[in-house]
């Protein structure tokens, strides 16, 4: 540190209300108030770790949670998410964020196709103040160039990042990549589910459920060394049943028969415009990307969870989620030689229903 006294730790109601002021700043587009109430804290020694994971981290949980709501537009939270990854280049350049490396070297990075890189640059920012050494390498990081940066750098372990569990196939190839040189894995991000059962499935060294518990596991001693002959199927062997294959294979045919069908199954679809056309494409890839990744994973709670999720984003913006059964239904005609499809599509639809039937005051 360039200071001759540690930072502060503040009180809990003290950072709430700073992270109330920078949400109000980032919500307003004000990239320099914002900036400032962060580097004013730095200068009043506050920790730079609670500043970066009790504000900035609790502001950006507030973003995700505005456009949920449609509160947000997708534009305003992309411009707010800069705003608040600038601070954070801000806070990380202050003095008192300045910590020489006493640690090991760790590498930290976001699986291919994974652009959210901001909970991953906050777990590099914070190892680095527990003195760790890091590579932060960002957004989409393929595996073969992750695995080239390894043998350059002799990292002690490596921090992986996902938001979207429509990556954990990927996730799972980098993990094993990685393990295949000898270099152990932390995984972390949502992709992982709330009690990171996902990273045990597929065969992470340690999960952390955010940036501090991270920096404390890696803080614990050395992650245990993986097997090198380690191969994915170890962990997934109903893979050999080719559903998830073919699946995935298969997406965008998908999409445009179900598409193509969706009118006469839900008439209201042919009083659609362009717009609200295109929309419902991508809704239905989605739907086909959560449910190759549920048989990714032969876990039929991952495709419940997001298509309740995804009534639940349709209803906050006008658009009926009654539209989502006979998609599900369709699907599972087109699939209907696939008997664990059809079963998480069949459960997509109960969900669905009992949901509605619920909020009806009715039983399912």
């Amino acid at each position: 540190m360039s200071t001759s006294t540690p930072p502060r730790h503040t009180g809990g109601a003290h950072l709430a209300d700073l992270a109330g002021q920078v949400w109000n700043a980032v919500a307003d587009g004000d990239e320099y108030t914002a900036t400032d109430l962060v580097l004013c804290a730095l200068d009043d020694d506050v920790a730079p770790e609670s500043v970066l994971l009790d504000v900035i981290a609790a502001v950006q949980g507030k973003v995700g949670e505005e456009w949920a709501a449609n509160r947000l537009t997708v534009a305003q939270e992309h411009a707010a998410t800069s705003i608040n990854e600038r601070a954070v280049v801000a806070l990380a350049l202050h003095p008192a964020a300045r910590t020489a490396p006493s640690r090991g070297r760790i590498t930290v990075a976001c699986v291919d196709g994974e652009w959210h890189a901001l909970p991953a640059r906050l777990v590099a920012e914070v190892l680095k103040l527990r003195g760790w050494q890091v590579d932060y390498l960002g957004a989409q990081v393929p595996a073969p160039h992750l695995i080239a940066h390894l043998h350059t750098t002799q990292a002690d372990a490596v921090a992986l990042s996902s938001s979207i569990a429509t990556r954990l196939p990927t996730a799972h190839a980098a993990i094993t990549a990685c393990q295949a040189v000898g270099v152990p894995v932390l995984v972390g991000g949502a992709a992982f589910g709330p009690d990171g059962q996902y990273a045990k499935l597929l065969g992470a060294q340690a999960w952390a459920p955010d940036a501090r518990a991270a920096a404390d596991r890696l803080a614990e001693g050395p992650l245990p060394r993986p097997q090198v002959d380690h191969q994915q199927m170890d962990d997934l062997p109903h893979l050999a049943d080719q559903e998830y294959t073919m699946v995935a294979r298969n997406s965008a045919t998908l999409v445009r028969s179900v598409f193509a069908a969706l009118e006469d199954a839900f008439p209201a679809m042919r009083a659609y415009d362009d717009m609200q056309r295109e929309r419902t494409a991508e809704d239905l890839a989605h739907i086909v990307g959560f449910l190759a990744t549920s048989l990714y994973l032969d876990d039929e709670s991952l495709f419940t969870w997001f298509i309740t999720w995804t009534a639940q984003i349709l209803e906050a913006r006008g658009v009926p989620a009654r539209s989502l059964p006979p998609a599900l239904n369709l699907f599972a005609r087109e699939l209907r030689d696939f008997p664990r499809a059809v079963s998480i599509l069949q459960r997509g639809v109960d969900a669905l229903t009992h949901d509605r039937s619920t909020a009806n005051g009715t039983s399912a």
